[in-house]
């Protein structure tokens, strides 16, 4: 598997579930401001069973959007010795929106991220070993978000259950978690059209 590369804006969020980050594929650098003396214990003690996997990187000054530059010149450094590597910004800054477009285009797989767990290579590993029921659970709830696209019939459902779990699963799974979603009361039909359960017949 390719490399992974973590880059966490510390100064922007506090990332949970960094357990899920030891992976032998996955590295992973903090960025931490000047002044930023303090970190969660949790954090701590999650970095330290990583070991040589995992690294501090703290800024040597002060100013608007240093740290954005020193993670864009880490991923520039890297990605010129690592042709393979992916890189996954852990930010709620969308200024790092056009960094990772520009990425794109030059062929650096890149993605910015708010939270570890959307890291698509760990919703690939959750995926393999999660049960039917949960994977029922998991695409209910993407589903059911506010602001989430919906399907309007089986064909377009059954595509986006397989966009959703990454074209990780057979024919035959996909086909499971639709039938699942509709005995779970999650979807029903009417007519030909795709109702969910939050909304009016």
């Amino acid at each position: 598997m390719k490399t992974n590369y973590i880059m966490i804006d510390m100064e922007n969020v506090v990332p949970d579930n960094l357990e899920l980050l030891d992976q032998d594929w996955v590295k992973v650098l903090l960025f931490v401001g000047k002044n930023q003396t303090k970190l969660p214990i949790s954090i701590v003690k999650a970095v330290q069973r990583l070991g040589s996997r995992a690294q501090y990187v703290q800024m040597s000054g002060t100013g608007h959007n240093a740290l954005d530059f020193h993670i864009a010149f880490y991923i520039g450094r890297i990605a010129a010795t690592d042709k393979d590597a992916y890189f996954h910004i852990i930010s709620n800054d969308t200024g790092f929106d056009p960094l990772i477009a520009h990425l794109k285009q030059e062929h650096v797989l890149a993605d910015r991220v708010t939270k570890i767990e959307e890291i698509p290579a760990l919703i690939r590993v959750r995926i393999d070993s999660k049960p039917f029921s949960e994977r029922i659970s998991f695409a209910k709830e993407r589903l059911l978000k506010p602001n989430a696209p919906r399907p309007r019939t089986r064909k377009t459902l059954t595509s986006h259950i397989a966009a959703m779990f990454l074209k990780a699963l057979s024919d035959a799974d996909i086909s499971d978690i639709v039938d699942g979603l509709f005995k779970d009361g999650c979807i029903r039909e009417n007519g030909k059209r795709l109702v969910y359960s939050d909304e009016s017949p």
